[in-house]
């Protein structure tokens, strides 16, 4: 029976992707994690015994909304609980992922790819870069880092002509720029590119991938709702001169977009018509 810390793999798994994500500190042993180094969607890796308040690890863990912390080991046994029990003595809540990453893998939940991303950096974030004044796949690709990678990624907006060099100056990576590894291909636009190379496919992110490949190269058929999401891009575009701005803003339609995707697929609405048996 799990304790009452203990947190499962089907409630963390409809935290992850959204905006009240908690922080994951992935705390299997170097041996575990060589034997699958996949990740939760936005864990960070951990030392088990380095989470005391002397220590950097615990100063540098990222802001977020209020919740507790979610330590994981391989099983859910000593190294992720001993790590949560060392959280809520240093006065931070806390929980472990009950039967760790295993039972995260066995019941087929979304791992991500580390292989494809940018070292971190000192503060432990990875640094994209990409073309300034953004429409559709500069704001997907980055809500996408945000909510299913790294919570605390820099993303930085320059010119055209200079991504490539801000990314080799900064060891960031580039995208959506023509020739970088995180752009078109064919037909397929960067976002259905970062989640292929990721190792993210889960239905929403599909479904959510088709819409915005339909907005981003002009083919609204694919998807009815591509037409409103090239609408609210185009808006948001003019709305903003600052590119974080903007960022910030799609960042919520994005959201939307993906509980939509997950939640609400089926569901409509329409203007109530007379009362049933109302007069005539």
């Amino acid at each position: 029976m799990p304790s009452p810390n203990a947190i499962s793999h089907d409630k963390l798994a409809r935290l992850v992707g959204t905006a009240r994500a908690p922080i994951i500190l992935d705390v299997r042993s170097d041996e575990d994690f060589d034997a699958d180094p996949r990740l939760l969607p936005g864990a960070l890796r951990a030392d088990d015994r380095a989470l005391r308040a002397d220590d950097r690890a615990l100063a540098d863990l990222p802001p977020r909304p209020a919740g507790p912390v979610i330590a994981l080991c391989h099983a859910g046994h000593c190294r992720s609980q001993g790590a949560a029990a060392w959280l809520r003595a240093e006065g931070r809540a806390a929980e472990y992922l009950d039967g760790g990453f295993a039972a995260w893998r066995e019941a087929d939940l979304p791992l991500i790819n580390p292989a494809t991303l940018p070292p971190r950096d000192a503060q432990g974030r990875t640094v994209w870069v990409t073309r300034a004044r953004p429409k559709i796949d500069r704001i997907a690709c980055p809500w996408l880092i945000r909510r299913f990678v790294d919570p605390s990624a820099v993303i930085l907006f320059v010119a055209p002509s200079e991504v490539e060099g801000v990314a080799e100056r900064h060891d960031a990576a580039p995208f959506d720029i023509e020739g970088v590894f995180f752009s078109h291909r064919g037909e397929l636009c960067s976002f259905d590119v970062m989640l292929a190379e990721l190792g993210l496919s889960i239905p929403a992110l599909d479904r959510l991938a088709t819409i915005v490949r339909g907005a981003d190269t002009a083919r609204l058929d694919l998807a009815p709702e591509a037409a409103g999401l090239l609408a609210v891009s185009l808006g948001l575009s003019r709305m903003y001169a600052d590119d974080l701005e903007q960022l910030e803003a799609g960042m919520l339609v994005y959201d939307a977009f993906y509980r939509w995707a997950r939640d609400a697929t089926g569901e409509t609405h329409n203007w109530p018509g007379a009362k049933t048996g109302a007069a005539l």
